[in-house]
């Protein structure tokens, strides 16, 4: 069985096992189990503290997982990124007290105080920048009250916490992080089970990005709507019986969906569908 690592709570969670159930495997009801066994699809899922799935995989107990970027490289485990996953995006930053220093380059001397002490000191480093690393596991931004920092190191959504603590947010983003699929760093990229994972999980993702279109159109005007539905290989067009019409289908970004059917409207197309697409290989 293909033995996969699943965040067990925390912003993660949720849209990975959501994920997983769209490209057709169980997933767990009761938050307080820690495996479940698909035997119809071969698969093993541990659920996991994100923290610790990257030490899991690069260890090579588990073949592949599921995890945040930033916690990947703060691991320094011997896993690898092979999918991104387009959620539970995030921008990790280095803030302080106005006037306290404007760029990575001024931390010289002082101490950053973070919950992902390797990445942040393997960041300094890159840097040239000689600091000491404070590690804390959750609400860094009262570290410079304490006196505990000078600066700190952080993930930032909106900036409102952080402002709210009188800090303000300095220097370029130091990661942006979102959900990926992480193996063994040097296991083969060709295993059969890995790959077929990885194509449902594209299958959803495409899925999620585009909806089927169909509308009926004037054959003279076939050329200019196929233009605006050109879809990911080429437009399905089909004679109706009604001479000099034809029908058409092809997929279309959702988020573009509305102003395609405005368009397509203008041109004379009529009896303009979209349909949501649950599953797809490409």
């Amino acid at each position: 069985m293909l033995r996969i690592a699943v965040p067990n709570k925390g912003s993660l969670s949720e849209p990975a096992s959501a994920m997983l159930h769209e490209a057709g495997y169980r997933q767990r009801k009761d938050r307080r189990e820690l495996v479940l066994v698909d035997g119809e699809n071969e698969v093993e899922f541990f659920f996991l503290r994100p923290r610790d799935i990257a030490v899991y995989v690069g260890s090579g107990r588990l073949d592949i997982g599921i995890t945040g970027r930033d916690l990947l490289l703060d691991s320094g485990s011997q896993a690898e990124e092979i999918m991104q996953l387009g959620f539970a995006g995030s921008t990790f930053r280095y803030a302080t007290r106005p006037g306290t220093a404007k760029d990575v380059s001024e931390f010289g001397g002082m101490t950053v105080a973070t919950s992902f002490a390797g990445l942040v000191t393997k960041h300094l480093a890159d840097n040239g920048v000689d600091a000491a690393v404070v590690h804390l596991d959750g609400a860094v931004e009262t570290a410079i009250q304490l006196g505990v920092a000078e600066i700190i190191a952080d993930v930032v959504e909106t900036g409102t916490t952080l402002r709210n603590a009188g800090l303000e947010i300095i220097g370029e983003p130091i990661l942006e992080s979102e959900a990926v699929v992480i193996r063994r760093t040097g296991d083969p990229s060709d295993d059969p089970k890995v790959q077929q994972f990885l194509r449902r999980m594209q299958g959803v993702l495409v899925a999620r990005r585009y909806v089927m279109m169909d509308y009926d159109i004037r054959v003279e005007q076939v050329e200019r709507a196929v233009a605006l539905t050109p879809g990911l290989e080429s437009p399905t067009v089909s004679p109706l019986h009604h001479e000099g019409w034809v029908a058409v289908r092809s997929m279309v970004p959702a988020k573009d969906a509305q102003r395609i059917m405005d368009e397509l409207y203008d041109l004379g197309a009529r009896a303009i569908l979209t349909t949501g697409i649950h599953a797809c290989r490409l």
